[in-house]
């Protein structure tokens, strides 16, 4: 398949979605059904590629030197862009309800389609200034949907998001400059590309741009203590802070440091060093903080961006365990977390747009007038707290077997920090799901009684995505082989 298919995937979501607010549509239907079919259809050149991968670089833009715009699909690629390219159609369809009861329709369609072309630049980028350029337009495209209800505390914080990106872009692009100065070349290989002649002169100076670059990414990865924008984000409708805390934002910061990590620097460099032990100990902290925020949060989404954050460093520990399994182990959470999150993040939008009530204690005695959506919620529910049988378990295990594999000191305390936060996310989401179902003996059903089911726009989605994460428990051995291989360098 000719390579410019990977730079049409990129362009089309872009275009077409710049054409939402130009063109004069006589119904709201009309518009759903050109935005829906745009989205499947990218999805499906997608996943042409994936199974026909084009061979070599499609280069857009040759600036000098080794300085280009261009796309490769590689192993790593592939699977953040089967990721992003399966969910996007399900959260779009889900959209299409959620945005009844909103405003400025149009311009929130613009930007969240174009989002989707931005997110596959980065996974299709073939070098670190494409992934670059496409992680700062990812910045900018969904700034306005962040911001898009422009209420007092939507504009607050969609300023943080901007100081926070903007901070973390400048830490990003220290690195990105070292790369290209002391790297044999500015593409993405497994095992890294520095000059090892020219490492010589200066280790620590190399590790430290390495801490800065990794704190760079790390901002929108929501890594400790650059994590304060993603809860405040949750202002913005549910089909927005679902994508931002489980696939576009906070995955592509998870993944251009594993490309920073594997692809840049590379861990023959990085193993067994300070900057190895310093992240690795601050995304166990991460890990431990966002479990405890969650636990004394009382609004319902801004939980779920607490237990996104603590999840988030779940795949950087993985990252910086600095080995093939490792990375196998951050790639299957990467993969599984974005269903469960988004998937438990779809249940509160869904109560949300039904109810208006946004606050736990409002839930009591909700699973018997919407049973549809708490039954998946408490899969998803499960499924973060790594219950056997679902792709909780499998991620986490992975992450586990790769701290003991690793033979690192510091990296078997991770393995405590994951235990610790089982039992906190059991807390936080389990006190969730038993106010559902087991309300107190007196309480009045007749307070809830415009409380229902939505419609199959909604559901649809949540039973895809219940269905993937008991699937992705089950039937697991394909996938983490095909994560191992990954990492490896073997796909």
């Amino acid at each position: 398949m000719n390579g410019i298919c990977l730079f049409l995937a990129v362009l089309i979501p872009c275009i077409g979605g710049a054409l939402v607010p130009l063109i004069p549509w006589k119904k709201r239907s009309h518009m759903m059904v050109y935005l829906e079919s745009l989205v499947i259809l990218n999805s499906v050149l997608v996943w042409m590629m994936i199974f026909n991968r084009p061979q070599g670089v499609f280069t857009l833009v040759n600036f000098t030197g080794n300085l280009t715009i261009a796309f490769q699909l590689d192993g790593l690629g592939t699977i953040f862009a089967g990721l992003v390219s399966f969910l996007w159609p399900l959260a779009t369809l889900y959209a299409f309800e959620y945005m009844t009861k909103e405003r400025n329709e149009k311009s929130f369609f613009l930007f969240y389609t174009i989002t989707y072309g931005v997110t596959l630049g980065i996974s299709l980028a073939d070098n670190f200034l494409t992934m670059y350029c496409f992680y700062e337009l990812l910045t900018l495209v969904t700034l306005p949907l962040v911001m898009h209800t422009m209420t007092r505390e939507a504009i607050l914080a969609s300023r943080k998001y901007l100081y926070y990106s903007i901070g973390g872009a400048a830490f990003a692009f220290i690195g990105m400059i070292f790369v290209i100065t002391y790297g044999e070349s500015s593409d993405f290989i497994l095992g890294g590309v520095l000059n090892a002649a020219k490492l010589a002169e200066g280790k620590n100076i190399f590790l430290l741009i390495y801490v800065f670059s990794f704190f760079g990414f790390g901002v929108k990865a929501a890594v400790c203590p650059f994590n304060s924008w993603l809860p405040q984000a949750g202002v913005a409708p549910t089909p927005v802070t679902a994508l931002l805390h489980a696939v576009a934002v906070v995955k592509s910061g998870a993944f251009a440091i594993m490309r920073l990590t594997f692809y840049c620097f590379g861990v023959d460099f990085l193993r067994g060093t300070w900057a190895q032990y310093l992240l690795m100990a601050v995304v166990m902290f991460t890990i431990v903080y966002g479990c405890s925020m969650a636990v004394k949060e009382t609004h319902l989404k801004r939980r779920l961006a607490y237990s996104t954050i603590s999840n988030l460093s779940y795949i950087l520990f993985g990252v910086l365990v600095m080995t093939p399994l490792g990375l196998a182990g951050a790639l299957s959470h990467m993969v599984f977390h974005a269903f469960m999150k988004i998937c438990s993040f779809f249940c509160a939008g869904a109560v949300m747009h039904q109810t208006e009530r946004h606050y736990i204690h409002q839930l009591d005695g909700f699973a018997r007038k919407m049973p549809k959506v708490f039954a998946v919620f408490t899969v998803s529910a499960l499924a973060l707290m790594g219950v056997p049988g679902l792709c909780g378990f499998i991620s986490k295990w992975n992450l586990a077997s790769a701290a003991i594999e690793s033979g690192n000191v510091l990296a078997y305390f991770g393995i405590g920090t994951l235990l610790i936060s089982a039992l906190l996310t059991a807390i936080y989401m389990l006190s969730i799901v038993v106010r559902a179902y087991f309300p107190k003996a007196d309480f009045d059903y007749n307070t809830i009684s415009d409380v229902k089911d939505p419609n199959w726009m909604m559901l649809v989605p949540l039973f895809i995505f219940a269905t993937a994460i008991v699937g992705f428990g089950l039937c697991s051995a394909p996938f983490t082989d095909l994560f191992l291989s990954v990492a490896r360098g073997n796909f």
